[in-house]
């Protein structure tokens, strides 16, 4: 398997672009929404954007990762998706061993440090442990060097360490 980084300029941003497109709220699938708020808001501590309560089985919190723009979305009545079933949602972070030393003194479990057994750039990112080498990535490469945590709810999140953008990224 290989990684191909390209520069054209139909794939790398642009100032020509006259709509931008910004990822804004992503929705994860849960079932305990006071077991979630916990986890997000006081575990995790990320800022809570907005709650809601209809006082008819709707509920909603938004929370939004420290140093993020993007936020993320959970409640009941939010989607028809299984509790759970979010895998392999993107957090990158500077350095993943501080990161991961973070997520651990809050409680929260996290894998250890992997990396692709093959080498190539970026392709640490498996949905199950097949192709994954224990450790970072040998070189430290950016954006090759992952580890990954749950939820309560089995939503799992991806650590991507990234120390210098590809280019067309800010």
């Amino acid at each position: 398997m290989s990684t191909q980084v390209s520069n054209d300029k139909a794939t790398s941003a642009s100032n020509d672009t006259t709509i931008p497109f910004r990822l804004e709220v992503v929705v994860i699938p849960i079932a305990d929404f006071d077991r979630a708020k916990a986890f997000y808001g006081s575990r995790l501590g990320w800022r809570v954007d907005a709650e809601a309560d209809s006082g008819t089985g709707y509920r909603l919190m938004q929370v939004t990762p420290p140093g993020s723009n993007a936020s993320v979305i959970f409640g009941t009545q939010v989607t028809a998706a299984p509790a759970g079933s979010s895998d392999g949602l993107l957090l990158t972070v500077d350095n993943v061993d501080t990161a991961r030393d973070e997520l651990v003194s809050r409680g929260v479990e996290v894998s250890e440090a992997f990396h692709d057994a093959a080498g190539t750039l970026g392709g640490g990112f498996h949905i199950g442990d097949e192709g994954r080498a224990a450790g970072p990535d040998p070189e430290r490469r950016s954006y090759a060097t992952y580890a990954s945590f749950n939820d309560p709810e089995g939503n799992r999140w991806i650590l991507q360490e990234i120390t210098e953008r590809l280019p067309g990224r800010v």
